[in-house]
């Protein structure tokens, strides 16, 4: 649990949820949103980078589409690397603790996933625990 590092983000989906695997078989989703406010008659735009792990990336990948409206809880993280140029990068991401169809302007229909059933699994790897977040493996 992390306190005071706590966000959510009503938005769309500004591209579809690429699904990868960590070296160790842990699976991680990406996408971005895009959150649209309107103020006094000017309209801002913020976008914004999601990673969500384990079994949630799956579903997310298995259920969300570009232009979908989701509501992302989870929390932010900065992480930084080296190109193979040598520069120096960062970025911070929200790291998806839940993320949920909006029903403001739509509706779903919901399929529960039974324990260890319909959830994709890397060749001869175990699923990660959804509630373990000491991933320390960078997410390519």
């Amino acid at each position: 649990m992390s306190f005071g590092n706590e966000v959510t983000v009503v938005g769309n989906l500004t591209r579809a949820p690429e699904l990868r695997y960590t070296p160790s078989g842990a699976s991680v989703a990406n996408f971005g949103i895009a959150h649209n406010r309107k103020f006094k008659d000017v309209d801002e735009t913020s976008f914004f980078d999601v990673a969500c792990w384990g079994t949630l990336a799956e579903n997310v990948a298995a259920s969300l589409n570009k232009g979908d409206r989701v509501i992302v809880s989870g929390r932010l993280e900065q992480r930084s690397w080296e190109t193979p140029q040598g520069e120096k990068r960062s970025k911070v991401e929200i790291v998806a603790d839940e993320v949920s169809p909006s029903l403001r302007w739509a509706s779903v229909q919901i399929a529960r996933n039974e324990r260890g059933e319909n959830v994709p699994q890397p060749a001869g790897k175990g699923s990660p625990s959804t509630t373990d977040y000491s991933y320390d493996e960078e997410p390519f």
